[in-house]
């Protein structure tokens, strides 16, 4: 540009790409609630189990059975969750609808509201919102997004909830079995696995939020051991009361 030229104006200007990670409840939710359950659970198990005087072959299967059950059991709690949000949420869409259908004038006022909120004057604010009623399905969801908080265009997958936290409860519940499945009997290490894989998925999980990766290790390896801590005291006594 040379020197003195006029700067063009901003509806000039490109617009550059971005993307934003899924906060609307999907599969990264499911993903990190499952592993962190699934970490917690058979690490705690394990503890518990071995703290009880089990033998290596009892914490392996009952292990392996918690991460069965387990992982059926968040898979079909995470798809149920998933679809009844969704349906209540097309429920309240529907609600909506009639409402614009019964009531224009009464939904008129309530988005020319909205947009004063936001800072639009009030004439402005009534231009835009009877050029974008002229469209009912572009009202509807202004009003669905402004009411509810929610897009009902970007509504989670059940199925990809289902199957991210049947995979990674998987996941996390078989590293605290892994130095049992490899031959060892040694209970310390079975419980170092597990530390080791609470700290790396909660610090993974910081990837997603505005704390420090190495704060999201420490808080979730320390809830962690407080219930694997539990556990084994809870297991040893019932050990000695029933031996």
């Amino acid at each position: 540009m040379t020197a003195g030229a006029p700067t063009p104006p901003p509806s000039t200007a490109e617009a550059h790409e971005h993307s934003h990670a899924d906060v609307s409840g999907g599969w990264l939710r499911a993903a990190v609630f499952g592993a962190m359950d699934g970490l917690v659970t058979n690490t705690a198990l394990v503890a518990g189990v071995g703290g009880g005087g089990a033998s290596s072959r009892a914490i392996v299967l009952s292990g392996v059975a918690s991460l069965v059950a387990g992982a059926i059991s968040m898979a079909l709690g995470e798809y149920t969750s998933v679809k009844t949000q969704n349906e209540q949420l097309d429920l309240e869409v529907e609600k909506e609808r009639r409402e614009l259908e019964r009531n224009p004038e009464g939904e008129l006022a309530e988005l020319i509201a909205m947009l004063r909120v936001r800072g639009v004057d009030e004439r402005l604010a009534h231009e835009v919102a009877v050029q974008l009623s002229r469209d009912p399905e572009t009202a509807l969801r202004l009003h669905v997004v402004a009411e509810l908080g929610l897009n009902p265009e970007d509504k989670p997958s059940p199925s990809v909830a289902a199957v991210s936290s049947f995979l990674t409860f998987a996941t996390g519940a078989l590293i605290p079995l892994v130095p049992f499945l490899l031959g060892s009997s040694l209970l310390w290490a079975a419980l170092v696995c597990g530390g080791v894989g609470l700290f790396a998925a909660g610090a993974i999980s910081a990837r997603f939020t505005p704390r420090a990766w190495w704060y999201a290790g420490l808080r979730q390896l320390l809830f962690g051991a407080v219930a694997a801590g539990i556990t084994y005291l809870i297991g040893s006594a019932i050990g000695v009361a029933v031996s």
